[in-house]
């Protein structure tokens, strides 16, 4: 259906791509950055990192408790929404530059195909734009489940923490971008974007 160059019926691939991540990751950066964003999202909702689950003493016998395991996923979850506040600009930002050479194999690839290659292109961008918002939002934190854990990780700083989770976030934010972008695709008509269906409504 789809030439084999960079525009089809008078619209640029390229320019639909862009736009195609564009809204895919407004729209994931407004669900993850509301209230309960990761925690009440089955898609961006991550477990505890193997920072936590793997330490052992204190913390170990801390996490035998089901209620304070979950308390403590939770916050960690909440904490996630700062960082994905780092995160949005970074994002917008790099879908604004990326090079795109290959725009008919992504038009023309899996569902998820745009949001694949910007995280291939990113990196660990979002990662290190994450860190210093969750760790300021680590040490901040007024929750008793989140500080009895942290003060039981023996020999591990805040810094430290905030990395894990920032890994964690960085899966669950790639994911729900990944969402929106298949929601796009599968019916573009609900942008009411010419742009967008006249390249992904041939599909």
């Amino acid at each position: 259906l789809l030439p084999g160059c960079s525009s089809i019926g008078g619209f640029s691939m390229v320019e639909a791509l862009k736009k195609l991540l564009t809204l895919s990751s407004e729209r994931a950066f407004a669900k993850l950055t509301a209230p309960g964003g990761f925690w009440d999202n089955e898609v961006a909702r991550f477990d505890l990192p193997e920072l936590f689950s793997g330490s052992g003493g204190v913390l170990r016998t801390l996490l035998t408790s089901s209620t304070f395991k979950t308390q403590l996923r939770r916050q960690l979850n909440v904490v996630a929404e700062k960082g994905a506040e780092r995160a949005a600009p970074v994002v917008l930002e790099a879908v604004r530059n990326v090079s795109i050479p290959d725009a008919v194999g992504i038009v023309r690839g899996g569902p998820t195909a745009a949001t694949s290659y910007l995280r291939s292109q990113m990196g660990p961008a979002l990662i290190n734009a994450m860190v210093p918002g969750l760790s300021d939002a680590l040490r901040v934190s007024s929750d008793p489940v989140l500080g009895q854990a942290i003060r039981a990780l023996s020999g591990v700083e805040i810094g430290g923490v905030a990395q894990a989770v920032a890994s964690r976030a960085d899966n669950s934010i790639w994911n729900q971008i990944g969402v929106e972008e298949s929601a796009i695709r599968a019916n573009p008509e609900s942008t009411r974007d010419p742009l967008l269906i006249g390249v992904f409504k041939v599909l």
